[in-house]
């Protein structure tokens, strides 16, 4: 079966969408199969991965109000082993049409019941809210990483996202855990950058990841390519950031793989 992981923050910025398609991409490349679900109305992971959201027939949206099939709305996309569920606009309404709904926190969990054991990873990608698509997404997941971007604010808001996960845990998810705290935008030019470093892992210690995610021009060019940064430019900072990250999951999880250096180096060498 493969693992469900959340990726929220209801601060909007904080490079969610940019977590969710470097960080399945990476593991796509090291062979994992892997689907990315966008759970987003702004739909940035799916015109990150190369599709126009106005073309896309089938989605996300469909699956949850129209109960299409969830293999209806998965398409492959370039990278290989990449597969993603896209989004569309129409996602704005579905907490409103799902409101009445007997299992409105479920439907997402429902929806990937017949499709999970097909992927090694599932990540989605949930909007900047904690709204009842964010709930749907924590109740489905196995796990939930919540990237904190490396600024002044970067700790507002986090208390109250902890706080959604516990009562999630408690009421919907029991076995949900958290994945780890993934701290983006660093900059190790600025002091502030050092200080939010220092700050975080003071305050959540091991829920820490050790990898730590660069400002980098390359990755903020990628998703205009529509494509994720190890796709775009295999040697910059960020793709080989977020490949590290991918390799520490697979560490965390038990998963024996392309983990070492070496291989990674290959991969890269290989793209």
């Amino acid at each position: 079966m493969g693992k469900i992981i959340a990726i929220a923050n209801q601060k909007g910025g904080v490079g969610k969408t940019t977590t969710a398609i470097n960080l399945a991409a990476s593991l796509a490349v090291l062979e994992y199969k892997t689907l990315l679900i966008d759970a987003d109305p702004q739909a940035n992971s799916t015109s990150g991965t190369g599709l126009d959201p106005k073309g896309i027939r089938t989605n996300i949206y469909d699956c949850m109000i129209n109960d299409t099939p969830a293999k209806d709305a998965i398409v492959a996309t370039s990278t290989p082993h990449l597969y993603i569920m896209p989004a569309h606009l129409d996602l704005v309404g579905a907490e409103i049409e799902l409101i009445n709904h007997p299992n409105r926190e479920r439907i997402i969990t429902a929806m990937l019941d017949e499709v999970k054991d097909e992927y090694d990873f599932i990540f989605i990608d949930c909007s900047p809210s904690l709204g009842l698509i964010t709930v749907n997404a924590l109740t489905a997941a196995n796990a939930v990483l919540v990237p904190v971007q490396c600024e002044y604010f970067a700790l507002e808001g986090l208390g109250k996202l902890l706080n959604t996960i516990k009562i999630v845990q408690n009421r919907l998810n029991e076995q949900l855990e958290i994945e780890g705290i993934l701290l983006t935008m660093y900059d190790a030019r600025l002091r502030l950058s050092n200080q939010v470093v220092t700050e975080v892992k003071r305050h959540f210690q091991e829920l820490v990841f050790d990898t730590i995610i660069h400002r980098n021009t390359r990755l903020g060019e990628a998703p205009s390519f529509g494509k994720p940064a190890i796709m775009y430019d295999a040697e910059c900072t960020g793709a080989i950031n977020y490949l590290n990250l991918a390799r520490e999951i697979l560490q965390n999880n038990g998963l024996v793989g392309s983990t070492s250096g070496a291989a990674d180096q290959a991969t890269i060498e290989g793209l």
